[in-house]
């Protein structure tokens, strides 16, 4: 199977709970450029009435200066990959036991299927968790 892993950036904002909110985050983004792929937006649990939105990739220094002015961060301890693949049947469990067999646990995973595609991003608490899933995945 071919499969395409890519190590991304993943930029994190908190925002309000109310309308509108995700709306200013992603105009901000928009105008400057971004075709953003990855969008992940939640209440946050904390009772505050606020929320959090993750989302990747930006490139360049307009997106970059963009994303800072709208209160985005890189998420720095969130070390994250792109994997792209043909979409089968029971590929997630493939892609997560391959990850458990190695004893990475995983932060987080975002995953969709469009067509014949599928793509998944999956974030760790190390760089070299990371860097030991790229190995496996690509090996896939």
């Amino acid at each position: 199977m071919a499969v395409e892993v890519s190590r991304v950036d993943v930029w994190a904002a908190g925002m309000q709970d109310q309308p509108g909110a995700l709306a200013e985050k992603l105009d901000a983004l928009s105008e400057a450029g971004a075709n953003l792929e990855f969008v992940i937006a939640r209440r946050t649990h904390t009772g505050d009435d606020g929320g959090v939105v993750f989302v990747a990739p930006l490139k360049g220094a307009k997106q970059l200066r963009a994303a800072r002015d709208a209160g985005f961060a890189k998420a720095e301890s969130m070390h994250s990959l792109r994997v792209e693949a043909p979409d089968k049947a029971g590929l997630g469990a493939q892609i997560t036991r391959a990850l458990a067999d190695l004893g990475i646990n995983l932060r987080g995973v975002s995953a969709a299927a469009i067509g014949r595609r599928s793509v998944c991003y999956l974030a760790f608490d190390s760089a070299k968790d990371a860097q030991r899933a790229s190995r496996k995945l690509r090996a896939m």
